[in-house]
């Protein structure tokens, strides 16, 4: 079965994690490190010839649109990551349709490709914040993949759906795609792929949870990880001891696990397996 693997293309200083000790204000001043990161992750995939969707954060759109027109003509998928790494719930309704377009648009100038799937900052589509997904379908998605279907202190639905299905909203239906959990029990969901649980975690787990996903639920493992986690030189900015272990444990491992994940389970970008699957999705405009 053909997996999922998607980057979400953000900065070191980015991270929500890192927000707490780091103002946004003063993201300018920061020397960047996400078009050498996003070069090491273009390079690694095309070891073994893997193709992604990027998620793509409008404010790196905006300041390096040369790097987006890299990744899209290496043949990978655009999406969007929202403009300004705000989380979803902490946003009225205008403010994320504003953040969103805003997002739409610069990746749009930079490299010519309109993004028709979305994954927001730390998966902050929740409960609280459902609302989301209907301006997602007035702005011309028609993908999404910010539902955690965990219990998590900042992000998760317990409970939700854990393969790829569609969503009815007001405005029409939208395919979520959630990132990749394995079912322990009737009642215990774990994370399997990606980010955090990628670094920290041994990888006979992800490998062992990917194919259960593939075995058990007849469905793909949609797997993520950001550019500045295969930088093992990333400025350490988050502040707290949690926040430091979420953020930096594991950096020096990724690029092998990497290698190893792509050598052994086929994956391709989100929009094209979510077509193999029947779910209301098109090819990105361009």
């Amino acid at each position: 079965m053909r997996n999922i693997l998607s980057v979400d293309v953000e900065d070191y200083f980015h991270p929500s994690e890192v927000q707490r000790s780091v103002d946004p204000g003063s993201w300018d001043a920061l020397p960047s490190r996400v078009c050498d990161s996003t070069a090491a992750v273009l390079d690694l995939l095309a070891e073994s010839s893997t193709h992604a969707t990027f998620f793509i954060l409008g404010w790196v759109a905006e300041r390096h649109p040369a790097l987006i027109r890299r990744i899209a003509v290496a043949g990978h998928e655009i999406a969007c990551h929202s403009y300004a790494h705000s989380l979803v719930y902490q946003l009225s309704p205008e403010e994320f349709r504003a953040d969103t377009l805003r997002a739409v648009y610069v990746i749009q100038d930079a490299c010519g490709v309109t993004p028709t799937a979305y994954r927001a900052p730390s998966y902050s589509i929740t409960k609280d914040s459902f609302w989301a997904l209907d301006i997602l379908v007035q702005c011309g998605f028609s993908t999404d993949s910010s539902i955690y279907p965990i219990r998590h202190d900042r992000y998760g639905i317990p409970g939700h759906e854990r393969r790829p299905h569609v969503i009815q909203t007001p405005s029409g239906p939208i395919l979520e795609v959630p990132p990749a959990t394995a079912r322990l029990s009737s009642t215990r969901v774990i994370p399997v792929g990606g980010g955090g649980y990628l670094r920290l975690l041994p990888y006979r787990y992800t490998a062992a949870g990917i194919r259960a996903i593939n075995r058990d639920d007849a469905s793909p493992a949609c797997v993520y990880f950001h550019p500045w986690e295969l930088d093992a030189g990333t400025p350490r900015l988050a502040a707290s001891s949690l926040s430091s272990l979420r953020t930096y444990l594991g950096l020096n491992a990724m690029p092998a696990k990497l290698r190893r994940l792509t050598s052994e389970f086929a994956f391709g970008p989100l929009c094209k397996t979510a077509l193999n699957l029947g779910g209301p999705v098109a090819p990105p405009r361009s």
